[in-house]
């Protein structure tokens, strides 16, 4: 049996989608204080920092843990979670007629195994419909979203060439994950 160390319900999602076993419990962590070079290396340390947080809480001894962050980038910056209606536009904006990059890192641990993973999925975007982006951001939708982005969601609409997993874009590399099960 798995801890998801995360709030995410779409990572549960996943998860349940993929007939794995788990729980869902989590200690928050704070990631704002992360000051990074690279959207790699930022989403890398987040993660860590959140492994570490959940194993001192936690352990594996009962259950392995499970542990994934997950960041989008655009032109190199990193674009996190918006803060409010006006960032998440400016967010999107840079996405539109772009390409996206959603990266993945998660960690995996159990008493026998430990496993560290960063994969990344990329987005050839199509230009966004104003009047659509409008009724998405006052949707609210685009809230706790790595770069306000919704890939089975809004986004998947203007998706014009996509190279990787969709998995690792909403934020859990399954397939990745499944054959170390």
């Amino acid at each position: 049996m798995i801890r998801l160390a995360s709030s995410s319900e779409t990572r549960a999602m996943l998860l349940r989608d993929a007939g794995i076993p788990f729980i869902q419990e989590s200690v928050d962590f704070d990631e704002d204080a992360i000051v990074a070079t690279s959207p790699k290396n930022f989403v890398y340390r987040a993660t860590l920092g959140k492994f570490e947080a959940n194993y001192r809480a936690f352990g594996c001894d009962d259950h392995s843990l499970l542990v994934a962050d997950t960041v989008v980038t655009t032109g190199g910056m990193i674009l996190r979670k918006a803060r409010c209606l006006d960032e998440a536009r400016n967010i999107l904006m840079t996405q539109s007629g772009s390409v996206t990059s959603i990266i993945t890192c998660m960690i995996y641990k159990s008493p026998k195994l430990e496993l560290i993973d960063i994969s990344a999925t990329h987005y050839l975007f199509d230009p966004f419909d104003p009047d659509r982006l409008e009724a998405y951001l006052e949707s609210g939708a685009w809230r706790g979203k790595a770069g306000a982005c919704m890939v089975e969601g809004f986004c998947k609409g203007y998706i014009r060439e996509v190279r990787g997993y969709e998995s690792t874009a909403m934020g859990l590399s399954v397939e990745v994950l499944k054959p170390f099960l």
